[in-house]
């Protein structure tokens, strides 16, 4: 069956922060009176993000899902500094935290998002975005310049499910009655995106930008120009 669509992830996949997660993390910190090193930070953004529960909130409906993100984030990163004692000026700097991650500036595209967008799009595809992000994730796009280079972005936060789980892909597929062979989903996360549409029923494919990761389990590729190969050879 011929392909139709392409779903890609946003953070890692799309867009990066503009410095790392830990130092961002830990200059703020210290602005707020808790000194911790930035590496430090690093792995426990790393450890704590991965055993989280899915940011999705079933059931849930406009206001509260807001709330229900900056609350789920909360939580995050207190487990993140969990280890280091009192932190006088917790919710001002977390605050700052939320609103610092918000902001499109804080966010850079890779140098390879832009063309490889617009080649798809000139090739017919339809694109979308599925994310396990929150509302914050449309500005940054938008802010970015990309928003307009998809048809839809999808959100665990606004769905309800969370990659890997298949619901959300389904979701998306639904949005333009498309079968699940006739989409391509690429993400640079081995469980969530390459392993998680696989199981949906979607071409699942690896981002593995450091080409480190086990190739013989999901179709790789090592930027995302590579995808324009893999579409062309579909056809």
């Amino acid at each position: 069956m011929a392909l139709k669509a392409i779903f890609f992830d946003a953070a890692g996949t799309l867009i990066k922060t503009t410095r790392p997660v830990g130092e961002s993390y830990a200059l703020l910190a210290k602005k707020h009176g808790m000194e911790v090193l930035p590496e430090e930070i690093r792995e426990r953004f790393r450890v704590c993000f991965s055993s989280a529960p899915p940011l999705a909130f079933p059931g849930a409906e406009g206001r509260e899902i807001k709330g229900l993100e900056r609350q789920w984030w909360k939580e995050l990163v207190k487990k993140i500094f969990e280890p280091y004692g009192q932190f006088a000026d917790f919710d001002n700097y977390f605050s700052e935290l939320f609103h610092y991650f918000s902001k499109p500036d804080s966010w850079s595209l890779y140098p390879d998002t832009v063309e490889t967008l617009a080649a798809l799009r000139e090739r017919g595809f339809i694109l979308l975005v599925i994310s396990n992000f929150d509302s914050r994730l449309l500005p940054i796009l938008n802010g970015l310049g990309i928003v307009s280079q998809f048809e839809s972005v999808v959100i665990s936060s606004q769905v309800g499910f969370a990659k890997p789980a298949p619901e959300i892909f389904q979701a998306a597929l639904g949005l333009y009655r498309l079968k699940p062979e006739e989409a391509l989903h690429v993400g640079d996360s081995p469980d969530k995106d390459a392993a998680g549409a696989s199981a949906a029923g979607l071409t699942g494919v690896l981002l593995d930008r450091s080409g480190r990761a086990v190739r013989d389990s999901f179709q790789c590729v090592r930027n995302l120009k590579e995808i324009l190969s893999l579409v062309d050879r579909s056809e």
